[in-house]
């Protein structure tokens, strides 16, 4: 079997859909179906082909266990985004489902990629397509959510481009293994500092990343709430990726250069984003300055630069995806039924729909670390690897901002098991396949903290083939 058959299938699908968009209109309700159907097929081959690592192309195309893992990831926050959407989405559904599985492609390239201009193709490939995704409502604050995108994203893109040059006029290469042996072969000089310093700061946009976290709470607020959690998951997930291959893995000779500048950017996003979260009355910002917040804490896996860090930055990734999906598919069916995003709107949602304030608490008490669910497992993880560091006081900083992070968290528990209930409530009713991508979350997010184990023994055996 083909190496790339991952790819190419995506890409495959997204040329289907389009050609059945154009070629069967009448037929527009079974594109959900038929993105799913050809999601999941994708997915289970990739469970399948193999994790021996190979390279393409000269080196800047990498399919290794470290790659896969991020698909696999990718693969199912686009099944579960498709879940939540299937009944949200009433118009342009062959266009918005292309549009996912478009990103999803650009994401699977970033994960392989191997050199810095492939790299910036499917940088490119995701971010176009998040663009419109965005805007897909045609509303005055999607438009305008997609305009801030365009413009900060072409700026971290010349950012990093600037930095990509910077880096090749002094190493005279753009494949990142080739680039690693140069920085290890002797003295760095002041241009390849900055050239580092430009790239972290590019995809320190996509992460969300203090300073870089300015466009987050309105364009989650903004975009159509699927792709906004698309978006928390998805992308900075696969920006993370890029940020683990590039410095861990390309990198790590020179690791002295760059993670006292990591720690700051994690002290700084952690602290503001937790801060900020607190005052938040719209479910959707407070989601998003938490996102801010977790970033910083998949930093500190980097700065552990470490099998143990990588293998916790994976295990979190997963968990914070099924948490994610959990809230914001909560707040899609709220936002339908009362046609609001405001926290007070959850007021007695236990008693409206106990199976969305029993989704809605499982998922924040993971965001917030609490065991024995699996948000507690990554949090856990990543403060070990940095305190096998010698980062102690940061790892007690992080736990106080957990701490902090739980308050805002059980502010929303009280309002929707014991806030003042809303005169003439209506009970929610919620769609077969939000149900489900909420069951399928909040079963992960239980069993995944109460039994760990082969999760975590299949991280450190990914890890330890990324960083021998």
């Amino acid at each position: 079997m083909v190496s790339y058959i991952v790819e190419l299938l995506t890409a495959a699908l997204c040329i289907i859909l389009l050609a059945v968009n154009l070629l069967l209109p009448k037929h527009k309700e079974k594109f959900a179906l038929l993105t799913g159907i050809g999601l999941l097929t994708i997915l289970v081959i990739s469970l399948f082909n193999g994790n021996h690592p190979q390279t393409f192309f000269g080196g800047a195309y990498i399919i290794d266990a470290f790659s896969t893992f991020f698909k696999q990831l990718f693969l199912i926050a686009a099944i579960l985004t498709v879940l939540v959407s299937k009944d949200h989405i009433v118009f342009k559904q062959g266009e918005f489902y292309a549009l996912i599985v478009s990103a999803l492609l650009g994401m699977m390239i970033m994960a392989s990629s191997g050199e810095l201009i492939t790299l910036y193709m499917g940088l490119e490939l995701m971010t176009i397509s998040f663009c419109i995704l965005i805007a897909y409502r045609g509303d005055e604050k999607s438009k305008e959510a997609s305009l801030k995108y365009i413009i900060l994203g072409a700026m971290s893109s010349a950012i990093f481009l600037y930095g990509l040059s910077l880096m090749y006029g002094v190493t005279q290469t753009t494949i990142i293994k080739e680039i690693a042996g140069v920085l290890s072969a002797g003295h760095l000089v002041p241009l390849e500092i900055l050239g580092m310093i430009f790239l972290m700061a590019g995809f320190a946009f996509k992460i969300s990343i203090v300073p870089f976290h300015m466009w987050a709470p309105d364009i989650y607020e903004g975009a159509p709430t699927s792709i906004t959690v698309f978006l928390a998951v998805a992308s900075k997930t696969a920006a993370l990726a890029v940020l683990l291959r590039l410095f861990m893995g390309g990198m790590s000779s020179v690791s002295s250069y760059w993670v006292e500048l990591t720690i700051l950017l994690a002290v700084l996003t952690v602290i503001l984003g937790n801060l900020a979260a607190i005052p938040q009355t719209n479910i959707k910002r407070m989601l998003a300055y938490s996102s801010i917040a977790h970033a910083g804490y998949f930093l500190l896996g980097v700065v552990a630069d470490s099998s143990l860090g990588v293998a916790a930055i994976l295990l979190y990734s997963l968990f914070y995806l099924f948490a994610n999906m959990g809230a914001f598919g909560v707040a899609i069916a709220v936002s339908k039924a009362t046609g609001s995003n405001e926290i007070k709107d959850y007021a007695h949602l236990s008693q409206r729909s106990p199976f969305l304030a029993a989704a809605m608490l499982i998922s924040l008490l993971s965001l917030a670390g609490m065991p024995p669910l699996a948000g507690f497992i990554g949090k856990f993880y990543l403060f070990l690897a940095i305190i096998e560091k010698g980062q102690l006081w940061l790892a007690f900083l992080s736990i106080g901002m957990s701490v902090v992070s739980a308050y805002y968290y059980l502010r929303v528990v009280k309002v929707m098991y014991f806030g003042e209930s809303p005169k003439g409530f209506e009970t929610i009713t919620v769609s077969k396949s939000t149900k489900l991508a909420l069951t399928v979350s909040m079963i992960a997010l239980v069993v995944l903290g109460i039994y760990p184990n082969q999760l975590i023994n299949v991280v450190l055996a990914v890890s330890k083939a990324f960083l021998p």
